[in-house]
């Protein structure tokens, strides 16, 4: 993952911001004593990948990849619509609680940019996305870099048709959308009228992206590390976070754990889940790469 990389990641300022002051009010609109919602996992089940995480042997990677974490950000649904029995067979493989977080074809996003010509193409994704059934987590659409808001009509538009019965998050990458205030409300505004969540993108080059505005009660973060040894702080910092948004109401935590270089990601997700056991209280299993090396013989 190249967006938002940087030579020098040691010279970063990697401080999470303050709180957008909606955030608190979002998050206390619905504020319950409703266990709170938690899955971490990578992008991808690649062994290629994912090195140094498959035990040997391993004949199928989604198999043993979902008996490690309790998600993946399937990020293949974006290069192609795989036909519907590919989403039954991924279904079959997987654990029960297990979960699917699908990222919108580039025919919606990049290719198209959200015109008039997309809804039949989200209808045909969205059609075998449905097989994975209970399984379906958030599905995420990502706009491209030059994405901007002079493109408003085709947002509002997309989002007012989109069935609401599927979870949705939608990421900005363009700083006006961020930098520009007028548009950042106009944005938000309809994201929470719709129930959709504004995901949050931590890297390096492009700390913009850390607007730390939800618009629903679902924290939909992507987290890019550096393979430098800030990683593991910055983790640190997610934790803490998270804990203050669990006190205002924060009901569903999505966290997805990338690197530049896909080399760690397993060891950075094990470290993120053991922190989060002890500052949340949750039990999820904390994969077995954890064991084979300490965080501070990475680097």
């Amino acid at each position: 993952m190249k967006f938002g990389r940087v030579e020098h990641p040691e010279l970063i300022d990697f401080t999470i911001p303050e709180n957008h002051p909606d955030t608190e009010v979002i998050l206390s609109k619905s504020k319950t004593n409703t266990n709170t919602s938690v899955y971490v996992g990578c992008a991808k089940w690649n062994r290629q990948d994912l090195k140094n995480f498959y035990p040997r042997g391993t004949k199928d990677e989604l198999a043993y990849y979902s008996s490690q974490f309790n998600c993946i950000e399937l990020n293949a649904t974006f290069y192609r619509i795989f036909p519907a029995e590919q989403y039954e067979k991924w279904y079959d493989k997987t654990p029960e609680g297990f979960k699917f977080f699908p990222k919108m074809t580039q025919e919606v996003s990049h290719l198209r940019r959200l015109n008039d010509k997309v809804y039949e193409i989200a209808d045909r994704y969205l059609e075998v996305t449905s097989n994975l059934k209970e399984k379906l987590g958030t599905i995420f659409l990502q706009m491209h870099n030059n994405f901007n808001p002079k493109n408003w009509d085709r947002v509002e538009k997309f989002v007012n048709y989109w069935p609401k019965e599927f979870p949705l998050a939608l990421e900005f990458r363009h700083t006006d959308w961020f930098n520009d205030e007028t548009v950042a409300q106009e944005l938000c505004h309809l994201l929470q009228e719709s129930n959709m969540a504004n995901v949050l993108v931590d890297t390096a080059g492009r700390r913009d992206l850390m607007h730390m505005r939800l618009t629903n009660n679902e924290a939909f973060i992507r987290y890019v590390g550096a393979n430098h040894e800030s990683d593991y702080p910055r983790l640190d910092d997610w934790v803490n976070r998270l804990v203050q948004w669990k006190k205002m109401g924060l009901q569903n935590i999505h966290f997805f754990v990338h690197q530049n270089l896909e080399l760690e990601s397993p060891l950075l997700s094990a470290y993120f889940i053991e922190k989060l056991n002890k500052s949340l209280g949750t039990n999820l299993t904390i994969p077995n790469t954890l064991q084979k090396q300490k965080p501070n013989t990475l680097f």
